[in-house]
């Protein structure tokens, strides 16, 4: 296997066409997770074909118009004293965006955190029988509501992909991956980029008072979590012909947790430094033709988020111990107790 930790090379792969997710025959060998097969795991043309119809609603006008409702339920979640940050709070935030973003009645996300974790759970251990049946309930959830779109179009990400459908630019079974890529993809790296920022301020207290003191570096405060705790640790690619040393349809694992911690790029890499000046640009969303289609809805959620604890919470403070998901390939919290007061 074929390892990267630096920067620069983990850059340069995910941006060489050289380099792609599928082996010279088109086969995908996956990794045995929940998610059906979505542009996520296509190189083009297929994949540019289906990034493209699902581009406009993740648009920076479009995230623009959330903005205020995300601040809205960001405010009413906060409404209580004890309470664990990522259940509570970093969960239910982005999942009502993207469920309202997607078209899905608020009566059906009950079990999106839940079905969310289990997929981040699949990349490590395969899918086991409680992961087949939450997905199984979600593609019956999709199934549903793309037939209703069928019958009433409304103005959501579904019925755009139905009407999509229609124009025969893309098959029912790619829409259903679309989807679901849409729904995992839109809250998961949130709800992580929330936990893992709250956790680093409360363990820093310097750093938790300077953004209290100083709102408006909320931006900087999201890239620095991205940077020092990437939601994503690594991801892959296959060499599509010889390149260097790497051998046709050899695979190379991105340490992208290692690439953010380069030192050198970043002085003093392990240290969690909101004011840091991020040039480079760290590599949290990957690079290249599939960097993070929700990059810009993350960032804003982040920025509220993180906003609504300093301004709502001042005196928060951790009431009992964090616990981490068990995942290599995700780096996030299961549960971090917290108090206003």
């Amino acid at each position: 296997m074929w390892v990267t930790t630096s920067h620069p090379l983990t850059g340069k792969i995910l941006r060489d066409r050289r380099f792609g997710v599928r082996v010279a025959d088109g086969s995908y060998p996956g990794n045995g997770s929940l998610l059906p097969e979505s542009f996520l795991e296509l190189d083009p043309p297929d994949h540019t074909r289906l990034r493209r119809l699902a581009t406009p609603a993740f648009s920076p006008k479009k995230i623009d118009e959330y903005r205020a409702r995300v601040e809205k339920v960001a405010g009413a979640l906060l409404d209580r004293d004890e309470f664990d940050l990522i259940a509570d709070f970093a969960a239910p935030l982005p999942i009502s965006v993207i469920s309202d973003l997607l078209g899905v009645p608020d009566e059906d996300t009950a079990e999106f955190a839940d079905y969310g974790a289990l997929v981040a759970a699949s990349f490590d251990t395969g899918v086991t029988a409680e992961m087949a049946d939450a997905n199984d309930k979600v593609l019956a959830l999709f199934d549903r509501l793309i037939a209703q779109r069928r019958r009433t179009p409304g103005d959501d990400v579904i019925s755009s992909l139905v009407a999509a459908e229609a124009e025969k630019k893309l098959t029912a079974q790619e829409m259903l991956g679309t989807l679901v890529l849409l729904l995992v993809a839109g809250f998961e790296t949130t709800v992580n980029l929330i936990g893992n920022a709250t956790r680093a301020l409360l363990d820093h207290p310097a750093q938790w008072q300077l953004f209290q003191a100083h709102p408006e570096i909320a931006p900087a405060v999201v890239e620095e979590t991205l940077r020092w705790a990437s939601p994503v640790q690594l991801t892959s690619r296959v060499a599509h012909e010889r390149v260097d040393r790497i051998g046709e349809d050899e695979w190379v694992t991105l340490l992208i947790g290692a690439a953010n911690r380069d030192p050198e790029v970043y002085p003093e890499p392990h240290k969690f430094d909101v004011m840091r000046v991020h040039k480079p640009e760290h590599l949290a969303f990957s690079s290249g033709i599939h960097y993070c289609l929700g990059a810009t809805l993350a960032r804003m959620e982040g920025d509220v988020a993180l906003r609504a604890l300093a301004r709502r919470m001042p005196g928060l403070r951790q009431t009992g111990p964090a616990t981490f998901r068990d995942s290599v390939v995700i780096r996030g919290l299961k549960s971090l107790p917290v108090s206003r007061f």
